[in-house]
């Protein structure tokens, strides 16, 4: 049984000036016990009313949606009890508490014992490098330590299924990196991760799969190897110094290439053998700063998701 299961969910409203807009429509897709899913869309998509549906903050339109088999309308307390959020930003902290109080404050409304509070805290302010600041308020932290305050917060039930927003926002490399590696050993734990971000080596790099939505619909779900063998993505080979007659010659390889004034050459190899005869070719006319570069989700997302920023 999946631990989330979706299923023909939507949600509508009504605008300020009383046009029905959709922000979710007919959404479908399970989750296994742990995946970690990444939600990649822009702004508006209808990513975080999907996340509020889910942690029973909101509630459909019309549709179903189960979390670790309980429906999240009529057995909301349920679906609470094994669910963790990370939101971000001031909402859920107490900025003139300390992290510790703030802890133990959600872990008795969780209904932890005293003992029990006060030790699941201090376990989480160690596993998230907050120990030598624990006694200060979070008012004080810098951005990417209240995130890890959210994180911590999120992890006081020890949750079945974990749903975070852009929860790397605002963290420096260090505590991103860790952050990451935090995520890897929950899901090795079981633990399912639902992952909002705009970070696609983030979500290629933690996702088991990532779903593609926009405008309330989720346009692609997979894998990221499934996704860029959807778009035919492929690899991409560059280098320096390239004389116009070898650059002619990639170029008349499946794939083509491309080359600037000053010998700088892009190509896309179309597979295997195209690739190994580019390199050849290059190195015998011993072309400098030869690099080749996998594909990523960004090719993916920008095939798939319509540019609604710079579209002109």
């Amino acid at each position: 049984m999946a631990v989330l299961d979706i299923r023909d969910l939507s949600r509508t409203y009504r605008s300020r000036r009383g046009r029905e807009v959709t922000a979710l429509d007919q959404v479908t897709f399970q989750v296994e016990q742990g995946e970690v899913l990444g939600l990649l869309g822009p702004n508006g998509a209808g990513k975080t009313t999907l996340s509020r549906i889910l942690t029973t903050l909101l509630v459909p339109t019309s549709g179903s949606a189960r979390v670790a088999g309980f429906d999240v309308v009529r057995q909301p307390r349920e679906v609470r009890s094994r669910i963790g959020l990370v939101l971000g930003g001031d909402r859920g902290l107490y900025g003139r508490l300390t992290a510790r109080q703030n802890l133990r404050y959600w872990a008795a409304l969780q209904g932890l014992g005293t003992r029990a509070a006060r030790s699941r805290a201090d376990e989480l302010l160690e596993l998230l490098g907050l120990s030598g600041r624990a006694d200060d308020r979070v008012e004080t932290f810098s951005r990417g330590m209240v995130q890890r305050v959210h994180l911590a917060r999120a992890l006081l039930g020890e949750p079945t299924v974990l749903i975070m927003d852009e929860p790397t926002n605002g963290m420096d490399p260090h505590a991103a990196t860790g952050f990451r590696e935090l995520v890897r050993t929950l899901k090795d734990r079981g633990t399912t991760v639902v992952l909002t971000t705009h970070d696609m080596q983030e979500a290629q790099a933690l996702c088991s799969r990532v779903a593609l939505i926009d405008h309330g619909r989720i346009l692609r779900i997979g894998s990221a190897t499934e996704l860029l063998a959807d778009i035919g993505a492929s690899r991409t080979l560059t280098a320096r110094g390239v004389p116009a007659e070898t650059a002619a010659r990639i170029a008349a390889l499946p794939g083509g290439a491309a080359t600037d004034a000053e010998g700088n050459l892009t190509a896309h190899p179309a597979d295997e053998d195209t690739l190994s005869r580019a390199l050849v070719l290059l190195v015998q006319v011993r072309a400098s700063s030869i690099a080749v570069t996998a594909p990523s989700l960004s090719e993916v997302y920008r095939s798939i998701i319509e540019d609604r920023e710079f579209a002109l």
